[in-house]
């Protein structure tokens, strides 16, 4: 929502100063879109993320994901009906809005890496 006095846009309680810095807010950083390019393809589990992304700590993995969840992103789906305990992470229909561009940004690193490498 633009608040036109201020001239700033207000999402999920966060004040930013242009549609471009909303969007970096939610989707920016380190691991943030590496997640989702994970998750353009369908639901994955804790461990599935982890295993394609072992550079990432546990730590670290856990506050994005959890962020993400926040932003309206990404769902969270705990399945507690027999052991082991069972969480699967998706894209909100929300989050869905963005496979093109997370496939943009990745189109645009494979020209980068082919061309300047």
């Amino acid at each position: 929502m633009k608040d036109t006095l201020q001239n700033t846009y207000t999402y999920n309680g966060k004040a930013y100063p242009c549609c471009a810095s909303l969007t970096m807010g939610v989707i920016g950083g380190k691991w943030k879109t590496v997640i989702l390019y994970h998750l353009i393809n369908g639901k994955l589990r804790y461990n599935e993320l982890r295993k394609l992304m072992p550079t990432v700590t546990e730590r670290t993995l856990s506050l994005q994901l959890k962020k993400l969840e926040d932003d309206h992103i990404i769902e969270r789906k705990v399945f507690t009906k027999k052991p082991p305990l069972k969480v699967e992470y998706k894209l909100t229909d929300l989050g869905e809005t963005l496979i093109p561009l997370i496939e943009s940004i990745a189109k645009w690193g494979d020209f980068v890496v082919q061309k300047y490498s």
